[in-house]
């Protein structure tokens, strides 16, 4: 007999040779359902294809529909009923290893962790253990080809760097279309190792039910458009949240009934994702840290210059992939180790931050993280009571976690959202030069090349929230607009700055007279203080 083969270039039209038969399996085989074989067969002698030809449909591993065919086709097509029979046989072994090599090919590939040499480990602990780790970082990410955004990227690394964590950050990049934030998540991405990370474009409702139990765990999850992932908006809240997610389904046993089958996932994850509606997705910015691009004229310049260099070839890829490898590595030894923050019973937000048990928490969390990223620097300690190893916060952990974190925690503190804001201090600044106090929206919007329904959506904002009133007009003609309160945002920076400086002094003042025990705003912990006083001593 020849050699049989199967032709499987066209997977919706399978031909499979052998002996006497020239077999054609239009529509393929079904990937699912290992217990059956059903298939579509066209069955013509090979010496003539285009000849008389038997077709049948059946599911091979019936034996009695199986029997038939080759009874039936023997007849038609005047062969042997052992000859079909043989070659069916094959058949069944040749589609068999068919699909077994299909559903092996659609597995996802399971990305091997890589193990470092032991001159790139000395270059990732030396990288790690030399003085001024924050500013070298945010030197080598500048160096990997993330231009500007100084203070987003380094936030944006550092909560990356908590998927390792018990408790991780999350992350949301929030701006108009075209600001960067996609380039921003995908650049700050690259620094990390590609097995800690999933891209994610679009996901069905239940998609996250059914990724393996540990699956995600310590999984960085980057999601390019939330509104790709609307679907799943609340497992993911679980996810950051609870840290884990199940859900119950019904599935039928190989008699047929009916039973419930739990499907469980397991956290903890740290989630990363863009969009251009904050309002939107409420809920879930509550649970994140909020980057608002940079879409200033200064970073739009920095953008294009790069572009531009890139272009003539006068940007050194090699040199930038080099520092991504690096700091890939930097990443892949950080070591799993409990973080203690002796200073946290100090620490206090503004008063005029809104919801202020969520922004305490994400403070706290990046204190730590940022204690963490530091673990090389640090003495590694034991609690005497239960024997775990930890290291402590320092008071300049804190105060890098304030720094960074200060436009974060004064955008919790406005009431206005950030386009708002923008376009309120851009109208402000546009006052003061032309050195008046009132305004019409039609000279507003030629002056700061506005679109109508976003000057418009901005003004009536900003006169529902009492920061400008209608002094004179009408709705023919023209409303003209005064500003109410020109100092609102310089107050809030202010309050904030003044209260972490006075934090950090009261921490300071422990720290050198350990004996003195002293609360929130340089109290000693027998005084009461109530939150409105707070405000004010921290003023």
């Amino acid at each position: 007999m020849n050699s049989s083969k199967l032709h499987s270039d066209n997977p919706e039209l399978l031909i499979y040779i052998s002996g006497k038969l020239h077999i054609t399996i239009p529509g393929g085989i079904r990937l699912t359902g290992l217990e059956r074989l059903k298939v579509t067969l066209k069955i013509s002698l090979k010496a003539q294809p285009s000849g008389i030809a038997f077709r049948h449909h059946l599911d091979l591993y019936n034996s009695i529909q199986t029997e038939q065919m080759i009874e039936k086709s023997a007849e038609v097509l005047d062969i042997s009923t052992s000859e079909i029979s043989t070659v069916i046989n094959l058949l069944c072994g040749a589609l068999e290893n068919y699909r077994s090599e299909r559903l092996e090919a659609m597995k996802p590939k399971t990305i091997e962790k890589k193990q470092l040499s032991d001159q790139e480990r000395k270059a990732a602990v030396a990288f790690l253990k030399s003085p001024g780790l924050l500013q070298r970082t945010g030197a080598a990410i500048a160096a990997s080809g993330l231009i500007g955004e100084e203070t987003n990227s380094m936030i944006a690394y550092l909560t990356y760097t908590s998927r390792k964590r018990h408790t991780p950050l999350h992350l949301m990049c929030l701006g108009a279309s075209g600001t960067g934030k996609t380039w921003l998540q995908e650049k700050v991405s690259e620094l990390m190792p590609e097995e800690d990370k999933l891209e994610i474009t679009t996901l069905s409702s239940n998609a996250f039910y059914y990724f393996g139990r540990e699956e995600l765990k310590h999984k960085l999850l980057l999601i390019e458009d939330l509104d790709g992932a609307e679907s799943v908006l609340y497992p993911l809240r679980e996810l950051q949240s609870k840290r884990k997610i199940s859900k119950t389904v019904t599935l039928k046993d190989n008699k047929g009934n009916l039973k419930t089958v739990t499907l469980n996932v397991e956290g903890p994850v740290c989630v990363s994702g863009c969009t251009t509606r904050e309002a939107l997705y409420e809920d879930n910015a509550n649970r994140c840290i909020l980057l608002y691009m940079d879409n200033s004229m200064e970073q739009d310049k920095k953008i294009m210059d790069y572009q531009r260099r890139l272009s003539a070839g006068q940007v050194d890829q090699g040199a930038e992939q080099r520092i991504r490898t690096q700091l890939k590595n930097v990443q892949r030894i950080l070591n799993p180790v409990t973080v203690k923050n002796p200073h946290a019973v100090y620490l206090q937000l503004p008063e005029a931050v809104f919801k202020p048990r969520r922004t305490m928490l994400l403070l706290l969390l990046f204190t730590e993280t940022i204690t963490y990223y530091h673990q090389y620097q640090r003495e590694l300690k034991t609690d005497t009571d239960t024997g775990e190893q930890y290291i402590e916060s320092t008071i300049e952990d804190i105060e890098a976690a304030f720094t960074l974190l200060e436009a974060t925690i004064l955008k919790k503190s406005d009431e206005l959202n950030d386009a708002c804001r923008g376009f309120f201090e851009k109208l402000k600044a546009w006052l003061k030069d032309q050195d008046t106090e009132s305004f019409y929206s039609k000279e507003i919007r030629s002056a700061l090349r506005i679109s109508p329904s976003s000057i418009s959506r901005y003004l009536y904002e900003l006169e529902r929230m009492g920061y400008i009133k209608i002094v004179r007009g009408n709705r023919y003609k023209g409303f003209e607009y005064k500003v109410q309160s020109w100092n609102d945002l310089e107050v809030l920076s202010t309050d904030a700055k003044t209260l972490i400086a006075n934090i950090l002094q009261d921490i300071r003042s422990v720290t050198r007279n350990p004996g003195v025990s002293q609360g929130p705003y340089g109290l000693h912990n027998n005084q009461k203080i109530n939150k409105k006083d707070a405000v004010t001593q921290g003023k």
